[in-house]
């Protein structure tokens, strides 16, 4: 009988699941959008349940497939969006609040706050993360105080906390385990990455009670069986990854120095660092990239908030695009970019600005900018932010000769060729794009013993092609320093 393995990939925008057979081909594909709320300026929310149908739909049209294919599906993995947050009746299973999404800048005066008193440098030593309204922590505290359900449930024991991946586990498994793994707690600001622990401290200082904690796993682990009411069948849960952590494993980041970067509605450039935590003085983040067997490997971070989600924006609001893949041919179009940026601070900027406040910025318009200049600036702007990134890395003494990349936005060769000549790095794109719900689904496989070491995912991954810088150094410089005005204009 053929073996398969699941991955559910529950992203920004949509929710996917993929059936991949042993060897990591993709069989099967099932996926579904759904709804972006921005009830104010700057808040970001998902409804849970919509986040928990298109699950469920998307599950089960590829276990049908499976069924089709003959097969028997071995175990499923998860991997989702991080430091989105969800707090839940214990007994009903309802949200006491809609989720509130990773892009979310709510709580950006109690992070100023908490900077205020001086918490930023322990809250780093111990989570590798800086004070911001990206992670969980201030989210939890916000859904805490405004929302009047939430102390009745926390008297009587009766509410629960889970970024995505603990609430699709506990959907899952009809609400049997309340569990997360190392790489979504290392994302809360809440978890300590050198006991590996909830961190007392800090709970006390944001005054959350470690009740509504999930338990913590490895991120290959047993965190339990769907429900045969649910789902139709029992099928282990033997992976879980954050995306980002997800995609590195795809991308087969198992040696020290090992970098990749995913391009899906933001960016995120990973960097395993080993057993040796990286504090970086150039603002990128520490962080767990993966948990083995009670072991960390650690990684460095940069995260980009505004990537594929530009394009979206291209699309949905500003109504210049019909689809994604017409932004190659526009791009092409244009000799140059004639000047013109866009800077993307749509829900502020991440690394290495940290600048919850910031918003969006066109600059260098002429009489002759067209609608193409909008769309060619927006794609660039993408290469330029990880040019940022990159440039953290080496004022850190990290010189990687090389970045794997995946996610929707790579598909695009101009854009794959436009980052490599910015960056100066050879760009690595694989045959399989999908290396999140990829690494998740050979990850819930090796914990399953369908692999026997990380060397057998390892000797999956493939390539596809190689990008090579091919910009004139002084062409490049000058592309950047239109980047670097338009950024500190929008600082301002």
């Amino acid at each position: 009988m053929r073996k398969f393995l699941i991955a559910i990939d529950q992203g920004t925008t949509s929710t996917r699941a993929i059936l991949f057979d042993a060897r990591g081909n993709i069989k099967f594909i099932s996926q579904f959008e759904f709804k972006q709320y921005f009830p104010k300026n700057g808040w970001v929310e998902h409804n849970p349940n919509e986040i928990w149908l298109t699950t469920l739909k998307a599950l089960k049209k590829v276990i049908a497939k499976a069924t089709e294919l003959k097969g028997k599906i071995i175990s499923i993995g998860i991997t989702n969006q991080r430091e989105t947050t969800i707090l839940w009746n214990k007994k009903t299973g309802k949200p006491i609040y809609n989720a509130i999404v990773w892009q979310d800048r709510r709580t950006q005066k109690y992070c100023e706050e908490l900077i205020k008193r001086n918490y930023e440098n322990n809250f780093r030593k111990k989570t590798g993360l800086f004070i911001d309204p990206y992670f969980s922590a201030t989210k939890i505290k916000w859904i805490l105080e405004n929302v009047k359900s939430s102390k009745k449930l926390l008297k009587s024991n009766n509410l629960l906390f889970g970024t995505v991946d603990t609430f699709l586990i506990w959907k899952l498994t009809n609400g049997k385990k309340h569990l997360t793994e190392a790489t979504n707690a290392s994302r809360t600001m809440l978890f300590n990455i050198n006991s590996n622990k909830w961190d007392k401290e800090i709970l006390k200082k944001l005054n959350i009670s470690k009740n509504i904690l999930p338990e913590v796993k490895n991120s290959a682990d047993n965190f339990g069986f769907t429900n045969k009411k649910i789902i139709g069948q029992e099928i282990p849960i033997s992976a879980v990854l954050g995306d980002q952590q997800a995609a590195a494993v795809g991308q087969a980041c198992f040696a020290k120095g090992s970098v990749k970067c995913t391009y899906g509605t933001g960016a995120f450039i990973i960097m395993n660092t080993g057993s040796k935590k990286i504090y970086s003085k150039n603002k990128l983040l520490t962080t767990i990239c993966y948990r083995i067997n009670g072991k960390n490997t650690y990684a460095l971070e940069g995260s980009i908030f505004i990537a594929g989600a530009g394009i979206q924006w291209l699309r949905d609001k500003l109504k210049l695009i019909n689809n994604a893949y017409e932004t190659e041919k526009i791009a092409k179009s244009k000799k140059n970019n004639d000047n013109v940026y866009v800077v993307p601070a749509f829900s502020g900027m991440g690394a290495p600005y940290w600048r919850p406040n910031a918003r969006g910025l066109i600059t260098g318009l002429t009489r002759n900018s067209d609608w193409k200049n909008l769309v060619r600036a927006t794609i660039e702007s993408v290469a330029y932010q990880s040019y940022d990134l990159f440039n953290s890395m080496r004022k850190d003494g990290l010189k990687p000769k090389f970045v794997k990349v995946d996610g929707g936005m790579v598909a695009n060769n101009w854009f794959s060729q436009f980052l490599s000549d910015i960056i100066n790095l050879n760009v690595i794109r694989p045959k399989i794009l999908e290396t999140t719900a990829l690494g998740v689904a050979l990850l819930a496989g090796y914990q399953a013993g369908e692999f026997k070491s990380l060397n057998e995912i390892q000797i999956r991954w493939k390539k596809d092609k190689i990008f090579s810088s091919k910009l004139d150094k002084s062409v490049r410089n000058n592309l950047l320093s239109g980047w670097k005005l338009a950024v500190e204009r929008t600082l301002l």
